[in-house]
């Protein structure tokens, strides 16, 4: 059966399967807690080659940080890791609501799903500066985020979201 965004959560693996996992599970990195790793869904190689083609078919990153004129708006973070609280606020302002499922994709191979509230709060393990380059979307694909190696995020969105916090 071929891979599409009405059957991936069939091509869920175990974290102990997933090439990332010692991220997420290893102490002298980041060990999640239970409740929080169990909402981690790591996808086989066939699913985030499907995540991976579908953001290529798009041409997201004909240009740069995305393609031209295909989001109405795009935000920088740059210096990511500098300062972890801003950043995080920064990603939840920015975002979709906490519960949804995005799709994460760093490699052909390498994909996952999990709830926007957990990207934001760990974000610095999801993300490593210089070894990633991370998209994360959901498959209306009206907005995407970009982890660019070079310790700087992109948010490119059609929408706001209302997640917005009054300053």
């Amino acid at each position: 059966m071929q891979v599409g965004f009405d059957n991936i959560s069939e091509h869920i693996i175990s974290i102990d399967d997933f090439s990332l996992k010692w991220r997420f599970t290893d102490e002298n990195y980041d060990k999640l807690p239970d409740i929080h790793l169990e909402q981690l869904k790591p996808l086989d190689k066939e699913a985030s080659l499907f995540l991976w083609n579908y953001i290529s078919k798009a041409g997201l990153y004909d240009d740069v940080p995305f393609k031209k004129n295909l989001f109405r708006t795009i935000d920088h973070l740059p210096n990511v890791l500098d300062n972890e609280k801003d950043t995080k606020k920064w990603l939840y302002k920015s975002g979709p609501a906490p519960e949804e499922r995005i799709f994460l994709s760093y490699q052909r191979d390498m994909a996952m799903i999990v709830p926007w509230k957990l990207l934001v709060e760990y974000f610095d393990s999801f993300y490593y500066p210089v070894s990633d380059d991370l998209t994360v979307f959901d498959q209306s694909l009206n907005w995407a985020l970009l982890f660019f190696h070079e310790d700087e995020i992109y948010f490119g969105a059609n929408e706001k979201f209302s997640n917005y916090v009054q300053q």
